[in-house]
């Protein structure tokens, strides 16, 4: 009897598991064919040197990466990524954090805001880069007169994005400018989710201010924040359109970013080979990056486990 009472069970829980797998099944075999596959042949490839234009390669082993790592622009190029992912970062972070606070009211400004701080999202990259262009022309740029009003005429006769000095900065406000709506979003939701009850009792405690935000605000918001940063070191190590489309990676190589470089090595210089290590190397450094923000996001101010 005990017997028959068990198959039945184990009957219902193989069926649960043919019916579960028969879901994820296109999605495993997509994920393996568009993204797994793709990455085992990019650490391929980088083992040979090739043109990228015939079958002929030459297995050259690891010495693509050796070179790679004595390359002073590849360096040069991995600083700028870190640069621009620590300061849009914080903006990113800085500015959402504000915003999505002035957004929980219900006056016409935050109703307003509401609608519109999305907006930069809305717009082709290229249009983007091209409106940032405008902005920052030397000859009828919004910026000139405002430059040339506080004392800095030859930078805006140069050009800020021109300029070697602030080129790189020029850029990562534009990125911080098209991308903060997102992570206004993603934090004004995480704010809206936190329990009145939460709320209430806090303000019974007669917590105010920072000591609110950081003691109900912040440990709430922790497992957004972890996937918000997350985020902004992937698309921060992985920039490359707006980099591009703004400055090709110049002045003199001072906005140069790891997958501009990989653009100049692979369909310039016809070295395949190479870049795709640079390539990989990227890779490497997403997700070491995001496997830190794992590790230093892993307890809320707390000391609860998220």
């Amino acid at each position: 009897m005990a017997q028959n009472r068990i198959r039945p069970q184990s009957s219902r829980n193989r069926g649960r598991a043919l019916f579960i797998a028969s879901f994820l099944a296109p999605a495993v075999a997509l994920y393996g064919l568009f993204v797994v596959l793709p990455v085992i042949q990019a650490f391929q490839f980088s083992m040979y040197e090739w043109r990228g234009i015939s079958d002929q390669k030459n297995f050259v082993g690891l010495q693509n990466f050796k070179d790679l790592f004595t390359d002073n622009v590849f360096w040069l190029s991995l600083e700028h990524n870190l640069l621009i992912l620590v300061g849009a970062g914080a903006l990113f972070l800085g500015v959402g954090m504000l915003v999505a606070h002035a957004l929980q009211g219900e006056g016409r400004i935050s109703k307003g805001m509401r609608s519109v701080y999305l907006f930069p999202q809305m717009i082709s990259l290229v249009v983007v880069a091209v409106l940032w262009q405008f902005i920052y022309n030397p000859s009828f740029g919004l910026l000139t007169p405002v430059l040339k009003l506080v004392g800095l005429g030859k930078l805006a006769s140069e050009g800020i994005a021109a300029t070697a000095s602030t080129a790189l900065p020029a850029v990562a406000i534009a990125y911080v400018w098209y991308g903060v709506g997102f992570y206004i979003m993603v934090l004004s939701a995480g704010i809206r989710g936190i329990p009145s009850e939460v709320q209430e009792a806090a303000t019974l405690d007669g917590a105010k201010g920072f000591q609110r935000f950081r003691e109900i605000t912040l440990p709430q918001l922790w497992a957004v924040m972890r996937v918000s940063v997350v985020y902004i070191v992937i698309h921060a190590v992985n920039i490359f359109a707006l980099v591009f489309l703004m400055t090709q990676g110049g002045p003199d190589r001072k906005t140069e970013v790891m997958l501009t470089y990989l653009y100049e090595r692979a369909f310039v210089d016809s070295k395949f080979g190479f870049a795709t290590a640079l390539a990989v190397a990227n890779f490497i450094v997403v997700m070491a990056l995001s496997g830190l923000v794992m590790r230093l996001y892993r307890k809320d101010p707390t000391g609860v486990a998220v």
